[in-house]
């Protein structure tokens, strides 16, 4: 039986969720009845289902997705991630500090040459490339390391349309698919669950 772990993603980015419908809310509710038909296990990390329900209301929706996508934590307490990980993404995270000292610093150089009002425009550019620089690739959240653990102590698939997500859990050795093919992958499981 397969088993897979969601990120909000699946359900908040437009790219993923109109393949089950256009209206966000139909496309919950559409995978709601495709999972339910399944001969597959879907699972959210409790922290990614209190974020998505921040950004999404459910209403009526809620005990319908919580009876088919199973909602609980990894055990962070007893889960063992290989070392070579945390050597790798500690480096990670120092050549993105480094780089995003280097961009402030070259902000920092051109607003001094410019008259003031033009400083916001250097200030705006800033923040985009010291965001860019930072966090584009790399797990940069308690609910992005949720996912990674939770789909490493099942052995599961992830599901998710966060680049950075998909990276490191690729490096772990974490099952990916493309969350574009989802609906088609479960509704193949449903053909076989029958």
């Amino acid at each position: 039986m397969d088993t897979f772990v969601l990120d909000t993603s699946v359900f908040t980015n437009p790219d993923v969720y109109h393949q089950f419908e256009e209206d966000q809310l139909g496309a919950i509710e559409n995978f709601i009845s495709l999972a339910s038909h399944t001969n597959a296990n879907f699972f959210m990390p409790t922290s990614v289902y209190y974020e998505f329900t921040k950004m999404v209301s459910l209403g009526d929706l809620a005990p319908k997705f919580e009876l088919v996508v199973r909602i609980r934590s990894p055990r962070k307490w007893g889960l063992m991630v290989p070392a070579e990980f945390l050597y790798e993404f500690i480096e990670e995270v120092r050549y993105r500090i480094n780089k995003g000292l280097r961009i402030a610093e070259e902000h920092t150089k051109e607003a001094g040459k410019l008259a003031e009002e033009e400083v916001g425009r250097v200030v705006n550019r800033l923040r985009e490339k010291y965001r860019e620089a930072l966090r584009a690739g790399i797990i940069d959240s308690k609910e992005d390391v949720d996912v990674l653990l939770l789909s490493y102590e099942l052995d599961a698939i992830l599901v998710s349309g966060d680049e950075g997500l998909r990276k490191w859990a690729d490096r772990v050795g974490i099952k990916l698919i493309d969350p574009k093919n989802l609906r088609y992958i479960m509704e193949n499981l449903t053909k076989v669950g029958r």
